[in-house]
C-alpha cells in the first residue's frame, strides 16, 4: 500500500513537472512569437494602426520577470521598455527626438512583422494611382520629400515657390482671401513628378499612422515647420449650428452642410506666417471628436491642470518653447487651439527690418535707446511682432546687467540665446499671480525688467511703481494704438488697483516713468513696420501765479489781477497738459525716417548710462541727424562731464578748461 502511494505520488510530480514545464516555455516564446495571423493581414491604414497599438501597447505592458531572461537581457529590455513609455509620453508634448524614436518603432513593426513591402503598401495610400490619392495624401507627400531637401523649411520653400501666401478669389466667395486650396495642392503634385522608393512610401504610412495615433491628427507635420503659428477649430459651423440648421426650411444650404460642402469647425486649419493667416482648405480633422482629441492633448506639457467646463481655457506652452492657448464649450462656441511659435534664431533688429530704406539709422536708433537705459515700450496690434522685437533689442544690453522677465506663458526664451548671462523667468500660475511674481524679482538683484506683456492691472501698476525705483530700466509691451492710449491705460490701471484716486496724479506719474513708445503696425498684407518711434516729454508744473495786484490802486484792478491767478489756478485743476510727446522716427511712403531730435534730458540720461566706444558713436550719430548749436554744446558738456567724472576728475577749473 505505501509503494502504491510512492508510485502514484512520483506519477502526479511527472505530470505536474511537465506541464509547469511547457508553460514555462510558452510564456517564453510569447514575446517573439506573431501576434498576427498571415491568413487575415491586411493593409489599410485601420488595420495597421489597430496592430502598431496593440503591439506598443504589448511592449510597454508586458511583464520581463516571467519570461525568465538572463540579469543582463532584463536590464536591456527594461531600459528599452522604459526609453519607449518616456517617448510615447513626450511625442505628445511636441518633442520632436521622441516622435521621431516612435516613428522608427512603428516602421520596424510595419516592415518586420507586418510584412509591408512594395506590392502591398499601395493598399494603404494608392502611391501609384495619382488620381485617387486625396489633396492631403498628395500633400503629405510633398512634405515628407521637401522635408528631405529643406528640414522644417519645407513648408516656408513650398509657400514661397509657388506663391502661395498672395490674396486670391476662391470659388463662392466675392471678396479675396489668404487660403490654399486642394486645386493648389493637386497642381504642385503634379508639376513635382515625385518619384517616392519603398522607404519613401512607408514613411509617408507612418507619419498618416502616427498622428492619429500619438500626434495632432492632420496638423502634426505643419506645426513642427518653422512658421509664426497655427490654429484649428476658428472657423466654420461648430456642431451645436448643425441641429439649428436641420431645422432650417433651406433644403439646398441642408443638403451642403450634410455633404460637408460648407466648411464645419472640424474643417478649420489655419496657419501664421509672415504676418499673414492662411486657410489650409485642403486639411481637415475629419470630425468634431478627432479635434477634440487634439485640443485636450496639445496642452498637456507640465502638467498645467485639466481643461473643463469650469475652467474653459488653458495658456501653456509645449516641449518646444510654443506658446499654446486652448478653449472649450461653454467658454467658447467650440473646441478651438492656437499655437504661437517664436524663432529665437531669427530674432535680431536686423532681420525685423530686412533691409529697407533708412533701415540702418533705425537699427542704430533702437540700439541706442537699449544702450542708454530708457524705459520702453513696445505697443501694437496681436501678431505685429512685439515679442520678436523685444528679442532683438535685448542683445544690446550690456552683459553686466542682470536681467529678470515676467510672462504669462514663457515665450522670450532668452537664457537659449543668451545662456552665459544672468537672466531668470518667472511666470504666472494658478496659485501665483503676476503682481507677486513682480514683488518677488524685487528681491533678485536685477537690473533690467522685461514684462512680456502689460495685461492686467496690477501688472501695469507695479510696472509704472518698478520703473520709479526697483530697476535701472524697463521694458514691456502692451496693445495700446496710440501714445494717448497707451498713457491713457496705464493711468486707468493705477486708479483701478487703488494706488493712485486723482487722474491727473496718477497721469504724471506714468509721463514721468515712460521715456519711449516703438509702435509696430502690420498692414493687410501681413507686412510687419514700425510705424513710429514716439518720445514722452513731461511738463514741468511752473508757478504762473503774480502779485501784481498789490501795484493796482483801484478795488477795479485788484479784482482783475485776482481773476487772473484765479484763471491760472483752474487751468491747472482742470485742463493743465502733463506731457508732450513727438516722433523721432516715421515710416513714411516704405522709408524710415528720423524726424525729431530727442529731448534734452534723456540725451543726458542715454550718455549717462552708455560706455565710451558708445558714447562716441552716439555723439556722432545726434550730430548726423539733428546737429544745432544747443545739441552741439549739450554734447560737448555732457561728453566731457562723462569723461571726466569717469576719470576721478572732481576739479570743477580742469572741468571748464577742457
Amino acid at each position: 500500500m505505501t509503494i502504491t502511494n510512492i508510485l502514484l505520488t512520483l506519477v502526479v510530480l511527472v505530470i505536474a513537472g511537465v506541464l509547469i514545464y511547457y508553460v514555462i516555455k510558452k510564456k517564453k516564446e510569447a514575446p517573439t512569437e506573431k501576434t498576427l495571423n498571415v491568413d487575415d493581414k491586411t493593409y489599410t491604414l485601420e488595420k495597421m494602426q489597430e496592430f502598431v497599438k496593440r503591439r506598443l501597447d504589448e511592449i510597454t505592458k508586458v511583464n520581463l520577470y516571467d519570461i525568465g531572461l538572463s540579469e543582463e537581457e532584463l536590464k536591456r529590455r527594461k531600459n528599452k521598455k522604459y526609453e519607449l513609455k518616456k517617448a510615447l509620453k513626450g511625442c505628445t508634448y511636441g518633442d520632436i527626438n521622441d516622435k521621431k524614436y516612435v516613428k522608427e518603432l512603428i516602421f520596424d513593426l510595419l516592415s518586420k512583422e507586418y510584412d509591408v513591402n512594395e506590392s502591398n503598401i499601395s493598399k494603404a495610400i494608392p502611391f501609384d494611382v495619382p488620381s485617387l490619392l486625396t489633396a492631403q495624401d498628395k500633400f503629405d507627400i510633398l512634405i515628407y520629400m521637401y522635408k528631405k531637401d529643406f528640414g522644417y523649411e519645407a513648408l516656408t520653400q513650398m509657400i514661397k515657390k509657388y506663391n502661395l501666401a498672395e490674396l486670391k478669389y476662391i470659388e463662392g466667395e466675392t471678396k479675396p482671401s489668404y487660403v490654399i486650396t486642394s486645386q493648389e495642392i493637386e497642381d504642385i503634385y503634379e508639376e513635382e513628378n515625385l518619384q517616392l522608393n519603398f522607404t519613401d512610401k512607408l514613411s509617408v504610412v507612418v507619419q498618416r499612422l502616427y498622428q492619429h495615433y500619438k500626434g495632432y491628427s492632420s496638423i502634426d507635420e505643419v506645426r513642427d515647420m518653422n512658421i509664426d503659428g497655427i490654429s484649428g477649430g476658428v472657423s466654420g459651423l461648430p456642431e451645436s449650428f448643425l441641429s439649428q440648421v436641420a431645422q432650417t426650411s433651406d433644403t439646398d444650404y441642408l443638403t451642403q452642410v450634410t455633404e460637408h460642402k460648407v466648411p464645419r469647425a472640424c474643417d478649420s486649419i489655419w496657419i501664421f506666417f509672415q504676418g499673414k493667416s492662411i486657410r489650409l482648405a485642403f486639411l481637415s480633422f475629419g470630425t468634431e471628436s478627432e479635434l477634440k482629441r487634439v485640443c485636450q492633448n496639445i496642452y498637456k506639457y507640465n502638467n498645467p491642470g485639466q481643461l473643463s467646463d469650469t475652467n474653459g481655457y488653458k495658456i501653456n506652452e509645449m516641449k518646444d518653447g510654443s506658446r499654446v492657448v486652448v478653449v472649450r464649450p461653454s467658454f467658447s462656441e467650440t473646441w478651438a487651439f492656437f499655437v504661437r511659435k517664436f524663432d529665437v534664431k531669427r530674432s535680431t533688429l536686423e532681420q525685423w527690418f530686412k533691409g529697407e530704406p533708412g533701415c540702418d539709422e533705425s537699427i542704430e536708433l533702437l540700439k541706442y535707446l537699449v544702450k542708454g537705459a530708457r524705459i520702453i515700450s513696445i505697443t501694437g496690434e496681436q501678431g505685429c511682432g512685439k515679442t520678436t522685437m523685444l528679442m532683438g533689442m535685448i542683445e544690446n544690453i550690456y552683459e553686466t546687467m542682470n536681467i529678470r522677465v515676467q510672462e504669462t506663458a514663457f515665450e522670450l526664451h532668452l537664457r537659449k540665446i543668451y545662456p552665459t548671462r544672468n537672466i531668470l523667468t518667472f511666470r504666472e500660475t494658478d496659485t501665483i499671480s503676476g503682481q507677486e511674481g513682480l514683488d518677488v524679482q524685487k528681491k533678485t538683484d536685477g537690473s533690467v525688467n522685461i514684462i512680456g506683456e502689460v495685461a492686467t492691472d496690477p501688472v501695469a501698476s507695479w510696472m509704472i511703481q518698478a520703473a520709479q525705483v526697483a530697476s535701472k530700466f524697463t521694458l514691456f509691451t502692451h496693445h495700446a494704438k496710440t501714445f494717448p492710449n497707451l498713457v491713457t491705460a496705464l493711468r486707468n490701471s493705477m486708479l483701478r488697483t487703488g494706488v493712485f484716486k486723482n487722474e491727473k496724479t496718477a497721469e504724471e506719474q506714468v509721463v514721468q516713468v515712460l521715456n519711449f513708445d516703438i509702435h509696430l503696425s502690420k498692414d493687410f498684407r501681413g507686412k510687419r513696420f514700425v510705424e513710429r518711434i514716439t518720445e514722452c516729454i513731461p511738463i514741468e508744473e511752473k508757478n504762473e501765479y503774480t502779485y501784481d495786484h498789490r501795484n493796482e490802486s483801484t478795488l477795479e484792478g485788484k479784482i482783475d489781477k485776482f481773476f487772473d491767478n484765479a484763471t491760472h489756478y483752474f487751468e491747472k485743476i482742470t485742463d493743465r497738459k502733463l506731457y508732450e510727446y513727438r516722433n523721432i522716427l516715421e515710416y513714411i511712403d516704405g522709408e524710415y525716417i528720423i524726424t525729431n531730435p530727442i529731448s534734452e534730458d534723456n540725451l543726458r540720461g542715454m550718455r549717462e548710462n552708455m560706455d565710451e566706444s558708445d558714447l562716441q558713436d552716439f555723439d556722432r550719430f545726434v550730430n548726423k541727424h539733428w546737429r544745432t548749436n544747443k545739441y552741439d554744446d549739450a554734447i560737448l558738456t555732457s561728453s566731457e562731464q562723462m569723461k571726466n567724472k569717469r576719470r576721478g576728475t572732481k576739479n570743477k577749473s580742469e572741468i571748464e578748461l577742457i
